[in-house]
């Protein structure tokens, strides 16, 4: 099974970075990208993931999301991910 290459957990609310190989002007080289989802216990007592958020994981997910970041700056920076690419960051 693929794992993920980092995660970042705030309660019940994580992000996770995956690697994505894509092609650029013929060259394979990999980005991360991100997934967010809350944790939560069903009626019957079983975990389940969701993709939605309430008025008080926003900020969870937020943070989640940040640190994420953080953390695809910091190994582009120190190369740790060899052939990452940077993305734009949109205005």
């Amino acid at each position: 099974m693929v794992q993920p290459v980092h995660k970042v957990r705030a309660g019940q609310v994580s992000a996770a970075l995956w690697k994505n190989e894509i092609s650029v002007n013929g060259r394979k080289v990999v980005t991360l990208k991100a997934t967010v989802e809350r944790r939560f216990k069903d009626k019957d007592g079983k975990w389940q993931s969701s993709g939605s958020f309430g008025r008080n994981e926003i900020p969870l997910a937020i943070y989640c999301l940040e640190k994420s970041f953080e953390h695809i700056i910091e190994s582009q920076l120190e190369g740790r991910e060899d052939g990452i690419i940077e993305e734009e960051v949109g205005a």
